[in-house]
């Protein structure tokens, strides 16, 4: 019996260490588009002091009309290029990264797709040495919200991009595929990252917030199935509002902070404006007009880690990524606490 109680300790220890994370990779996401930017002084001082190994660029996206079919919209116009003599792009490993809408494969035959994945390597290999002085690239990231409807033309994207590219290839999972793997299938590719956040449908819930619910988290956690494929992890850094004129949606607002003397909380995550006030000259608030106001505070980031070492099985080593790499929004955290969503998974 004294044997016993000796081998339960040492057989659980074991088990504890074959999922604990090693080494993690610190990385973030850089998502502006559009208008022309560079990394900033604070975001590359971010990079820095965070030992940021990996950047996960958006390049494009790809929607779909009846009449263009399958096109490029919100390209990059980002450039590492001026950080050259400080050696930032051999610093930092770039993964191109595209978010291809549902739709389009909802539309598209295997002929329109072989074509796609043509065009997509053409454009990320063209922005690769145009923007980014010819770095190396190893893996393309796709970004998809693929439905059971859509898994078989976007998984036989992803099989014609692997050898097209002679690139290693990751794809974005959302919580609900990773759950239902049996349903939703598993995608073709090298490895995923799941990304958790976004876990609800902005308007559909007034009472939750939307961009990280910690119950709605562990629900689509709790399986105790290991996922077929390497998995890294990306956590949400960013807030947003939402603006109400009239009960009636207007869009989404980003500088939060800048806007909290002129908002009264009505109720938990609820605002009203209290002054009449324009932002960037084109958004014109009103008194009275509502404001849904979601943040993410360091205590919810920390929680949905623990959350995740619980439930998940990771290999190793594995990457996490913070979305987004922008000033403003990372205002809203320490250096100590960004780095500690890292280092909290080797815990």
């Amino acid at each position: 019996m004294k044997n016993i109680f000796l081998v339960v300790p040492l057989l659980f220890l074991i088990l504890s260490c074959e999922n604990k994370v090693e080494k993690v990779h610190n990385a973030f996401y850089y998502w502006k588009t559009d208008t022309y930017s560079e990394v900033s002084v604070p975001e590359k001082n971010m990079l820095e002091q965070q030992n940021v190994e990996k950047l996960y660029v958006k390049y494009f996206e790809v929607d779909y009309t009846e009449a263009m079919g399958s096109f490029p919209i919100s390209k990059t116009n980002v450039r590492l290029s001026s950080y050259c003599e400080e050696n930032l792009p051999k610093k930092y490993t770039v993964i191109p990264t595209v978010y291809i809408k549902n739709i389009v494969f909802k539309k598209s035959s295997e002929k329109d797709l072989d074509k796609l994945a043509d065009n997509v390597n053409f454009l990320i290999n063209k922005f690769t040495n145009e923007k980014f002085d010819s770095i190396a690239v190893n893996e393309i990231q796709i970004d998809c919200d693929w439905t059971a409807s859509t898994k078989d033309r976007y998984f036989y994207f992803l099989k014609k991009l692997k050898p097209i590219s002679q690139k290693e290839i990751s794809v974005t999972l959302r919580l609900y595929p990773y759950k239902y793997p049996e349903k939703m299938g598993v995608p073709p590719v090298d490895k995923v990252t799941l990304m958790c956040y976004n876990l609800i449908n902005p308007l559909a819930d007034d009472s939750k917030n939307s961009i990280l619910d910690l119950k709605e988290m562990e629900s689509y956690l709790n399986t105790k199935k290991k996922y077929p494929l390497h998995m890294d992890i990306a956590l949400p850094l960013y807030s947003w509002m939402q603006l109400y004129q009239n009960n009636q949606f207007k869009g989404v607002l980003y500088n939060g902070n800048d806007l909290k003397k002129v908002l009264k909380e009505t109720k938990p995550l609820w605002y009203e404006v209290t002054k009449d006030t324009v932002i960037d000259y084109k958004d014109y608030l009103r008194v009275g007009d509502k404001i849904k106001y979601e943040e993410i505070t360091p205590e919810q980031i920390n929680k949905a880690i623990a959350l995740i070492k619980k439930n998940i099985k990771l290999d190793k080593e594995i990457t996490v990524s913070l979305f987004h790499l922008d000033a403003n929004q990372l205002n809203n955290y320490t250096n100590e606490e960004i780095s500690h969503f890292y280092s909290d998974f080797t815990k």
